[in-house]
């Protein structure tokens, strides 16, 4: 952290000391939850949308976005991800493998075809990274705050806020903002219990006002789930705290810290060969140990053969048993450990009426474990158990581990100022992110049981193939202005960005690891941004922007330049080139009493598309192949309508056009065509995607159910491996109790998620693409599962 000291005073300085250029508010960014959303610097379109709306369409933005609100959330099962909420929006296509959209391993988020690790994605203004399953450089949204305490997600599909904490939104941003604690004394508790023995229980005690403006909450949540198939469980702790200090004409001082331990066991990726075989329940078989030494035994055995050596183990054979054909069909188990800290200090300092200024600092803590028990790595002889007792005999099992720390600290800040037409911002972030990143290999025995539990972090490794520690520092500036012209009328709005990011890798020690070490940044210090809003008639609005991101290289030995060999990098590294877009949209609002809707059309040019070619079986680990590999051109067209038909019962519906081509071909460094990508459609882009919703709310009662299509989609780069498109139906009921006595305040949900039971395929890309043919990187969807929820306020 010697890095970040003097952060809020340098951040700070930067932006008193910069010209006069500010905003209205605070940025979209640092705004208040409980806040309308800034209309890019533009006054605030205060008939945007109220709490019962479904979706709020963005009225008075010069950009595409949508919000959702916890009102939206609340008709989802409590658990579920802020995530899964958003999938209904247009141009966001969501995957994942559990009824809550939790399950870190299988979760996947894209815009127009820019996947997770494309996006930019904060929680009140502090960023998450790219939210990516490795924890490079900060942590999924499940983890960082209970879906209870989200009170809004704002969805920026093409041009995110200027302001945004991000180097890697280069299709968007998705901003998630927490509740305001309450202004009088409330204590709320809820439980749910469904399918699979899922147990999930939250408590929220708000202070209320203790006076002079000083408010806080606590809150608690637990999640406890079996697997939807195979044998293992899903398991999670979260407690989150908030405090507000309103400084009257000063403005407010706020702070948060938010705690996460989730611990999960995880599901088998599949090929089309397995599913073909054996089914979509097709899974790790952490029930039966000895078949899982068996199939490791007959593999070994089959290798040696295949060698011309003597088989490692006598009397198990060259044949697997029954029903399995190879011996990535089912392995034993795998998990997931991740636990987190998250703490931020706001202050929103109003300096004049013209002139504020909203700094924030934060700090993360991390530390997770992603492991898989393998037979690509048998245990020898003398290796340990967890307790350090040696094992006598070897074992064709091993435990290996990708293990990570992470700690990163930074500081946000920007300042606005406004006039009575102009409003002009400028604002600063500075991170310092330390991550530590090893492969160790622990023991496991030739026995009836196993001596390790994938839901413990491991001790007394017998090998470690690499240690890294991989270090980012961010420096990140903007500046924006706003005007407003013709009564307001006319909205104009430009600005730019700009960045500069270093990355460092060393080993420590040193070991035989074919991974890269060394030194690469990444600087852009100028990435335009411009848009314009003319309100054609109170009812209609039209909209256009123009935007440049560019994206940072991460830190890491499992992704970015230095996921791949020493010699590599060394190829690479002089040529390399960030990844870089160009996005244009534009489009029109109208609404007219009950009715709104929106429509947009877009054009983006990605430039220097970084390709990490998968070499072999996830599970082996090999380094990946790493370049440049040419431009991808996007167009599509997106349609969202919102329709409250009278006032119980809403209608929203959304439609999502997308094509995705890769613009080149892959090329070797002689220029020699390895793979034929030219004009092939990109891996997981759907090209068509319908979502609909129907609400009912009378009375206390609400019902909801919900449609979701999405057409076919590639995992391989030549587009000869695919996977069918699909409709997925939830639905769910409640009534909450308005009257007098016991009852008062009490509500009941009962929920469905998959409710024609569809058989799909939901993840692709889990252990990343190839060129072509099969692979193991598909995960199944979950089967019809269903809930019930109590919940009750005091």
């Amino acid at each position: 952290m010697n890095r970040l000291s003097g952060l809020f005073a340098s951040v700070a300085v930067l932006a008193i000391a910069a010209p006069a250029v500010a905003q209205n508010a605070p940025s979209p960014a640092l705004a208040p939850a409980d806040q309308p959303l800034p209309a890019d610097g533009a006054v605030t379109d205060t008939a945007q949308g109220t709490g019962e709306d479904i979706v709020v369409l963005g009225f008075g933005q010069s950009r595409q976005i949508q919000s959702i609100t916890a009102a939206d959330l609340n008709r989802l099962t409590p658990g579920s991800s802020p995530l899964k909420a958003i999938e209904k929006l247009p141009g966001v296509n969501f995957q994942a493998a559990d009824p809550f959209g939790a399950y870190e391993w299988a979760v996947r988020i894209s815009l127009r075809g820019f996947n997770q690790n494309q996006l930019g994605f904060t929680l009140d203004g502090v960023p998450l990274g790219d939210m990516s399953y490795g924890n490079v450089n900060g942590l999924h949204i499940s983890r960082a705050i209970l879906s209870e305490n989200v009170a809004r997600t704002d969805v920026a599909q093409g041009a995110g806020a200027l302001g945004t904490a991000s180097t890697s939104n280069l299709g968007g941003t998705i901003e998630f903002f927490s509740d305001a604690p309450r202004d009088t004394v409330n204590v709320t508790g809820g439980g749910t219990y469904g399918s699979d023995n899922t147990y999930r229980a939250f408590a929220r005690i708000d202070s209320g006002d203790l006076g002079g403006g000083l408010k806080g909450y606590l809150s608690y949540g637990y999640l406890s789930t079996d697997k939807w198939k195979g044998d293992g469980v899903q398991r999670q702790h979260q407690a989150n705290g908030k405090i507000v200090k309103e400084l009257g004409a000063l403005g407010s001082l706020s702070a948060f810290l938010n705690f996460s331990d989730r611990r999960e066991q995880d599901y088998q990726d599949l090929s089309l060969d397995i599913i073909n075989r054996r089914g979509l329940r097709n899974d790790n078989i952490a029930d039966n140990y000895p078949l899982a030494l068996q199939i490791a035994k007959v593999a070994q055995n089959q290798a040696a053969v295949a060698a011309g050596t003597a088989q490692p183990w006598t009397g198990a054979g060259t044949t697997f048993p029954s029903g399995f054909g190879t011996v990535d069909d089912a392995y034993y188990d795998a998990g997931g450990l991740r636990r987190d800290y998250l703490g931020g200090v706001t202050f929103d300092a109003h300096l004049t009426p013209e002139l504020s200024l909203t700094t924030t600092g934060y700090y993360h803590d991390n530390k997770g474990q992603g492991s898989w028990i393998t037979p690509y790595s048998p245990t020898p002889a003398g290796a340990a158990n967890a307790d350090g007792t040696p094992i006598a005999a070897a074992s064709p099992l091993g435990f290996r581990t990708t293990e990570y720390a992470m700690k990163r600290g930074g500081a946000l800040s920007n300042l606005v100022y406004e006039t009575s037409a102009n409003t002009l911002e400028v604002g600063g972030w500075l991170e310092s992110n330390t991550f530590t990143q090893a492969r160790r290999f622990y023991g496991m025995t030739d026995s009836a049981t196993p001596n390790r539990d994938t839901l413990e972090f491991q001790k007394n490794p017998y090998r470690t193939q690499w240690d890294g520690k991989y270090s980012t520092d961010t420096m990140q500036y903007h500046v924006g202005d706003t005007i407003r012209l013709a009564d307001d009328r006319l909205t104009l709005n430009a600005g730019w960005k700009g960045f500069y990011v270093v990355n460092r890798a060393v080993m420590l020690p040193a070991t035989t690891s074919p991974l890269a070490i060394g030194r690469i940044t990444a600087k852009d210090w100028f990435q335009p941004q411009a848009g314009i809003l003319f309100k054609l008639a109170p009812s209609t609005e039209l909209f256009a922007d123009y935007k440049e991101n560019v994206r940072a290289y991460v830190s890491s030995a499992t992704t970015g330049p230095f996921s791949t060999t020493q010699a590599g990098f060394d190829a690479i590294r002089g040529r390399l080139k960030p990844e870089r877009s160009k996005t244009a949209e534009g489009g029109l609002r109208f609404r007219t009493g009950p009715f709104q809707a929106s429509a947009v059309g877009y054009y983006i040019d990605f430039a220097n598309r970084l390709l990490g070619f998968a070499n072999g079986a996830g599970i082996i680990g090999n380094p990946a192949t790493l370049n440049n590999v040419g431009s991808v051109h996007t167009y599509g067209a997106e349609v969202a309508v919102n329709y409250r038909v009278f006032r119980p019962l809403s209608l929203f519906a959304s439609y999502s056009y997308n094509k995705s081509k890769y613009a080149d071909d892959v090329l070797s460094a002689t220029g020699a065509v390895l793979v034929a990508t030219d004009g092939k459609m990109a891996v997981d882009s759907p090209e068509h995607m319908l979502k609909g919703e129907v609400v009912l709310e009378q009375s206390g009662f609400t019902a909801r159910v919900g449609a979701d299509y999405m057409s076919k989609r590639y995992f391989t780069y030549l587009n000869d491996q695919s996977v069918p498109g699909r409709v997925l139906v939830d639905a769910s009921i409640g009534y909450r109790f308005e009257g007098d006595g016991a009852l008062h305040g009490v509500s009941i949900l009962g929920s469905v998620t998959n409710l024609t039971d569809k058989k799909y395929i939901a993840t692709i890309g889990s252990n990343g693409f190839t060129a072509s043919g099969d692979n193991q990187t598909l995960l199944a969807g979950t089967p019809r599962q269903f809930f019930v929820s109590l919940k009750k306020g005091f």
